[in-house]
């Protein structure tokens, strides 16, 4: 039996990931596509207390705590939605944010070891990893300006924080461009996702 494709939407915050997560997730299925999307912390039971805890907690919180927190609700979402997802004859997993958010997050922007998290994560996910990841780019300015007012435990970290997440993300893009495409979500929603669509397309043909 094939395995199934898995595909993950990354980024800055503000860059749109959930609409076009959405968004791929229908053009997918209207190519007689059977696609499973998820979010990443989160998509179980245990997940989703995992999120709470991440994003709202506000006590004392280190980075390697918050890090494997992060690898914890993963680990699960592999477990129970990705891995059988996987495992389905043409099945495509769309997951919003993967382990790539951890490395840039914590280690880029937090201060953590790279090659440490890349480590751990393989450890907790049993070695899968998305086969596409798309980074959604956005200047510091404008991802602010998107941001919620309301921002959780993450989003309220300050300018300098946010900047070395964006430089992480495109130095981890650069690093491994076979596994990561850079998007520039700055456009409209549309003329974002129509630039995905061909990244996507291109991928798929590639593959045969």
């Amino acid at each position: 039996m094939a395995r199934g494709i898995f595909l993950s939407l990354d980024g800055v915050d503000g860059a749109g990931k959930s609409t076009q997560c959405r968004l791929l997730g229908d053009w997918l299925r209207g190519q007689g596509r059977t696609v499973v999307q998820c979010h990443d912390p989160g998509g179980t039971e245990l997940g989703k207390e995992l999120r709470q805890l991440l994003l709202n907690y506000r006590g004392a919180m280190s980075m390697m705590t918050e890090a494997m927190l992060f690898m914890a609700s993963r680990a699960q979402l592999v477990a129970e939605v990705i891995r059988p997802a996987l495992d389905a004859a043409g099945h495509v997993v769309l997951c919003d944010r993967f382990l790539l958010a951890n490395v840039v997050y914590q280690g880029h922007a937090g201060g953590l070891d790279l090659a440490a998290l890349w480590t751990v994560g393989a450890i907790a996910t049993g070695g899968i990893e998305p086969d596409l990841t798309f980074v959604l780019d956005l200047p510091p300015d404008v991802s602010q300006s998107r941001r919620k007012p309301s921002a959780d435990r993450l989003e309220s970290r300050g300018a300098e924080y946010f900047a070395k997440v964006r430089a992480g993300f495109l130095a981890e893009a650069a690093r491994r461009p076979e596994r990561f495409r850079v998007i520039d979500a700055s456009p409209e929603t549309d003329v974002v996702q129509k630039l995905i669509r061909q990244q996507l397309t291109q991928y798929l043909q590639a593959l045969g």
